[in-house]
This record gives structure tokens, C-alpha cells and sequence, in this order.
């Protein structure tokens, strides 16, 4: 019975060139000379520290742009609050990895009410949706590409 799996992965080597290349863009640009902006990565947490908030805000930009420019998809980052630490400000930004239970039953959901003749079931981090033909298949993966837009999805190991 041919499947397939849903997932929502972070390419990590492309996180981090993403960070590396903003890095090196705020030490050389003009705007940000003498000032303590900066991204510090810890795997799937990171950190954006500024000046204050408009120069965070400004490095939080910066970091989309780069991310968009390596394939990292900007719905994966989860901001948290600013925090000031004496004069200075960070922000935590978390890269979620996987597609969370709520978010897979939701999926599930759609998958039952589209009337397609697939099953869906939840694996782990995934969703793997399983039919007797592959045409239903790739109508599924069509309906998820239209319907889903809170969290980048990508679609994979494939079995006939």
C-alpha cells in the first residue's frame, strides 16, 4: 500500500549558515558599529541580543532575510518576549522541529474530511498518510499544501 510521511524539519546546516552570515553582516555593517548585536545558536534555541529594541528588531530582519535566502523557512521561528538585561535587550527565538500532537490532529482531521480515500495516522513528530492509489496521494498532498499554512510541511519517504 503506497505512503508517505509529513513532516516539518529544519535543515540545521543551513540554520546555522543563516546565523553565521548575519553574524558577519552586523560586524561589517556601518549601523551596527560599536554595538554589542548579535545571534548566539544553542542547536534549536537562539538567542538575539541588541542595543535596544529597534537594533533588535533590525537583527531579527537581518536574520529572516537570511534564513529566507537559505531555504529556512521563517514559520519554523518562534519568538518569545524581549527581556532588558540593564540597558541592553535579547530575545529568544525557538526553531520548532516536528509537527506538534495538536497540529497533527488537525492534519488527521482534514485528511478525514477531505473525502480522499487516504488513512492518516500519527507517528511520532510525524504524520505518515497511507491509500490504495497514488493519484489519492498526491491529491492529499495537494489539499495539505493549500490548507496548511501555519508550519512548513515537507512531504517524504514515499513507498509504492
Amino acid at each position: 500500500m503506497p505512503s508517505f510521511d509529513v513532516t516539518s524539519d529544519v535543515n540545521k546546516v543551513e540554520l546555522k549558515n543563516a546565523v553565521d552570515q548575519a553574524n558577519k553582516e552586523i560586524q561589517t555593517r556601518f549601523d551596527f558599529k560599536g554595538s554589542d548585536s548579535r545571534i548566539e545558536q544553542n542547536e534549536l534555541v537562539l538567542t538575539l541580543y541588541g542595543d535596544d529594541e529597534f537594533k533588535l528588531g533590525q537583527v531579527m530582519d537581518l536574520f529572516k532575510t537570511k534564513c529566507a535566502k537559505r531555504g529556512v523557512d521563517n514559520r519554523s521561528l518562534e519568538t518569545q518576549k524581549i527581556e532588558k538585561l540593564g540597558i541592553k535587550v535579547k530575545q529568544i527565538v525557538n526553531v520548532k522541529e516536528g509537527i506538534e500532537q495538536e497540529q497533527a490532529k488537525k492534519i488527521v482531521k482534514l485528511v478525514k474530511e477531505s473525502k480522499i480515500k487516504v488513512q492518516a495516522s500519527i507517528q511520532g513528530p510525524a504524520v505518515r498518510i497511507s491509500g490504495a492509489k497514488r493519484d489519492d496521494l498526491q491529491a492529499a498532498i495537494q489539499m495539505m499544501k493549500d490548507s496548511v499554512k501555519e508550519i512548513p510541511l515537507q512531504f517524504g519517504n514515499f513507498r509504492d
